[in-house]
């Protein structure tokens, strides 16, 4: 977990002398600007890994065996919902770097979608965060095809 001192959506006033990722103590210090506020690397791996989601043509984040895991992770009572498959991140003070594994949609432009990703991602963690996304790396390691059956959940039985 990384600590970021934070005071969300203030920006680089200039007025308070104060980043937005610096906080300030003290009776004259804004309220927004007064302590800590510390955002895990998970919390931005969640946000990016929905941002990504949002985009139309992305079917899935994560790699063939990384989808694998996760499908039966999910099965599995408790498992995790799979909101981070395929998001990697490196948080540090002030900035953030976001690595995304997708499946693409077949006939979509990839550059496209990536494009609309890496904006959707950059937006979403700039705003939620008040960190500066420095870079959005995009791997595109398969694209869905209309045909290709998703992997469902096997019966519960055959006899009830």
């Amino acid at each position: 977990m990384t600590e970021n001192s934070t005071g969300i959506g203030l920006g680089n006033r200039s007025d308070t002398g104060v980043s937005a990722l610096q906080g300030r103590t003290g009776a004259g210090a804004p309220a927004e600007t007064r302590g800590k506020t510390s955002i895990a690397d998970g919390v931005v791996a969640k946000i990016a890994g929905l941002a990504a989601r949002e985009v139309p043509g992305v079917h899935s984040l994560g790699g063939g065996m990384t989808r694998a895991l996760g499908a039966m992770r999910d099965r599995v009572p408790g498992g995790s919902g799979g909101v981070t498959r395929g998001v990697s991140v490196e948080v540090g003070e002030r900035q953030a770097a976001v690595d995304l594994d997708m499946v693409v949609e077949y006939g979509v432009s990839i550059v496209d979608v990536a494009g609309d990703v890496r904006s959707n991602v950059i937006d979403a963690v700039e705003r939620m965060t008040g960190l500066e996304v420095v870079e959005v790396n995009i791997a595109v390691g398969d694209v869905h095809l209309p045909d290709e059956e998703e992997e469902t959940a096997p019966d519960e039985g055959r006899v009830r």
